[in-house]
Parts: C-alpha cells; sequence; structure tokens
C-alpha cells in the first residue's frame, strides 16, 4: 500500500519544523517540506542526516511568490495533506514591509490552493490563519462573549500581517465552498516553545535572559507593550491540533480558533522567565519604544470549545514547561556560541 504524502510548507520554521517532528514520530506518511532556496535550516538541522538519505523526509523548493515554483511543487508531490504554514509571520515586521506581507500570505495562499485545484484537488488542506484576525477586541464585545474570543467575532485586524490573515483566512474558505475543495482554516492564538523567532516577546524576553546569564549584554531587558494580554500554548501542543484538523472527520470550509488554556499578562510572562534565571534580582527592565506596535491586539483569549468540541483536542502542555523549555532553547544557542542581533 503506498503511503500517504504531507506536504508542509514553512518546514524550517517552529511550527514547521515540530510539525516534521510529530509527523515522523506519529505517522508513517512520507513528508515533504517546502522552503525557499535561502531558507535558514537551523529548525530542521536534526533531520539533516534523514533528509540526505531520503529517509521519509524531503525538501522542496518552492516560494509563495512564484506561481510556477509551487506548481512544480504541487505537480511532483500530489499531496494527501497540506498544511500550509508559510507566511510572513511577524506583525511588527508588517508595518514596515506592508506589501510584501500582504503579497506573500494572501495572494501566495491563493497561489497554494490554485496548485492544489489543478494538481492535487483531493488534498486535504490545512490553511493557517491567526488569532490575530479580531485585532483589538472591546470589553464590551467580550462580554457578549462570555469572555472569550469565538469563530463568529467580527475580524478587527490591527496590523498589515492581520490583514493579511483575514485574506488568508477568507480565501482559504473560497476554494473549499467554490470548489469543492477539503480546506479548513484555523485561527491560532499565541503558541510558543523552543525555535520561537526572536522577533516575538516571550522569544526575545529569554534571548536576553540568555545572553544576560553569558554576560553578553548589561543586565537591562528590553521589552515592548507587557500590559497585552496573552492566551499561551505550546507549539507541540498546535502541531498535534493541526494534525488532528485533517484526520479527525474533516469538514470542508470548516474553521476553528485553537489556543491554549493558560492566559496572562504579557509582563506576568516575563515575570515567569525571569523567576527561572539565578540573575532574576540584577535584571532592570526598560520599555524600547521601538518594540511597541502602532496598534496592539490585546485582548487575546480564545473559545476553543467548537475544535474542542470536533475533535476531542485540549492542550496538555503547562505554560511552565513551555516558557522553561523556550529559555533552555535559548541557552544551548547562547553556549554554543551563536551571535544574535539585540532585538
Amino acid at each position: 500500500m503506498t503511503k500517504k504524502k504531507a506536504l508542509i510548507t514553512g518546514i524550517t520554521g517552529m511550527v514547521g519544523s515540530h510539525l516534521a517532528d510529530f509527523l515522523l514520530k506519529n505517522t508513517d506518511w512520507e513528508i515533504y517540506g517546502m522552503c525557499r532556496w535561502r531558507s535558514p535550516l537551523d529548525n530542521i538541522a536534526h533531520l539533516i542526516d534523514d533528509i540526505n538519505a531520503k529517509k521519509r523526509v524531503h525538501l522542496v523548493y518552492g516560494d509563495l511568490r512564484d506561481t510556477m515554483s509551487l506548481d512544480n511543487v504541487v505537480k511532483s508531490v500530489v499531496p494527501d495533506y497540506v498544511f500550509h504554514l508559510a507566511a510572513q509571520s511577524y506583525p511588527k515586521t508588517s508595518f514596515d514591509a506592508p506589501l510584501d506581507t500582504l503579497d506573500t500570505n494572501i495572494q501566495g495562499t491563493a497561489r497554494v490552493l490554485e496548485a492544489l485545484k489543478k494538481y492535487a484537488p483531493k488534498a486535504i488542506i490545512h490553511v493557517c490563519a491567526s488569532s490575530e484576525v479580531f485585532g483589538r477586541v472591546s470589553k464590551e464585545k467580550l462580554a457578549q462573549m462570555n469572555g472569550m474570543i469565538n469563530e463568529e467575532c467580527t475580524f478587527h485586524p490591527a496590523s498589515p500581517y492581520a490583514i493579511s490573515k483575514v485574506g488568508t483566512d477568507l480565501i482559504g474558505r473560497y476554494y473549499a465552498q467554490a470548489f469543492g475543495m477539503t480546506v479548513m482554516t484555523t485561527r491560532m492564538f499565541t503558541h510558543t516553545g523552543p525555535r520561537r523567532g526572536d522577533v516575538f516577546a516571550e522569544s526575545t524576553f529569554a534571548k536576553q535572559i540568555a545572553m544576560i546569564e553569558a554576560g553578553l549584554i548589561p543586565p537591562v531587558l528590553k521589552v515592548g507593550n507587557l500590559d497585552s494580554l496573552r492566551t499561551f500554548a505550546d507549539v507541540r501542543d498546535a502541531v498535534r491540533a493541526y494534525y488532528m484538523l485533517l484526520t479527525v472527520n474533516p469538514i470542508p470550509g470548516e474553521y476553528y480558533n485553537i489556543g491554549g488554556a493558560y492566559t496572562c499578562k504579557v509582563g506576568d510572562m516575563l515575570n515567569f522567565l525571569l523567576s527561572l534565571s539565578p540573575m532574576k534580582d540584577k535584571i532592570k527592565i526598560e520599555v524600547d519604544p521601538e518594540r511597541l506596535r502602532p496598534i496592539d491586539a490585546d485582548l487575546q483569549i480564545p473559545d476553543t470549545s467548537k475544535f474542542n468540541k470536533h475533535t476531542g483536542w485540549k492542550p496538555e502542555i503547562p505554560f511552565e514547561k513551555t516558557m522553561t523549555d523556550l529559555l533552555n532553547y535559548w541557552r544551548e544557542r547562547v553556549k554554543h556560541g551563536e551571535k544574535f542581533l539585540q532585538r
């Protein structure tokens, strides 16, 4: 019997690399990871031997802004399952590069789905949007939803990135409804853990703590808005959710909130990371204006009951383990002598 094939766009990212790990451990599928020729391979370094040996993991080269490359990827792989994770995923960067963000995320998703429509129309497809589509939800609106954001909450994107993910979300549902493709979209709330990019708050905090501990920078930790409320999930729980999305009675055109169960202010998350450090009493906190967004999505509390009821998924990894693993990830990188931008 022919093995199933999964295509992960953005395999070199935090989520894509953890998803590859999960699928290798929990399925017998062949894994095809799409990346650009210049994509950093740090997050999949542990898979390089298997990639070289063509042992269940294969890299295919494609770019969301190059239609021909996407056609070639889908035509050569003909995947059974598709996890479309690739994106310009940094909200703050999107303020500086809005057109790049919109093209990559909106038109890029359309290009991926068009290639799948032509060459793999029976594929079961996950399109990854974001909780950022909901943007700044007022306290009054939250009260109407019992304090949590559900799937029917009005979109109010607060960055070019969030706008691009509104487009991503709607395009995914359009292809399901218009062409009968099995496409589901997700609005994943904050998810983090090892391999998280250092442009995100919790990861830059952990990186700075690790660098301070190693004496590489002064004991001053630079922060942005510490008052935003976030609900944290572990990336390893997130990829398990994505697998269940495509394998537990997938319903074309459906859309789901997915997220963790631990909610706190960004400042509380920082305090927990600091509590793990022997330098905690010597580190000063300093607000860096460059780390502040023009508009912030500051009340991000998800109602995930729709997805939980449909699949039985629930988060399993506690916040404390997620943050401890993230800090240790940066400690290891610092220990190995890597050089980092101070951001």
